[in-house]
């Protein structure tokens, strides 16, 4: 698996990417199950990574911080509803 968790990753960003657009425009339900299977991909991969934490150091600290941002963004967006 090693070998494949930036193929992992980038494929989960393009399904993501892809639900969240055609959700958006569309509203088209099997788009969020794109969205949800780009999710468990990405969240597969870091937990991989979560477990190898002194191999991928570097990039669990990037992911952290990505989540946290993701989180406050979202946070404000309901708040602001």
């Amino acid at each position: 698996m090693k070998k494949y968790l930036k193929e992992i990753e980038v494929a989960s960003m393009i399904l993501m990417l892809i639900g969240s657009i055609g959700h958006r425009f569309s509203n088209w339900d099997w788009t969020i199950w794109i969205c949800i299977v780009g999710l468990v991909l990405w969240v597969a991969q870091l937990v991989y990574k979560a477990f190898h934490w002194k191999e991928y150091q570097r990039e669990n600290k990037q992911n952290i911080v990505m989540m946290l941002i993701a989180i406050a963004i979202l946070y404000m967006i309901i708040l602001s509803r």
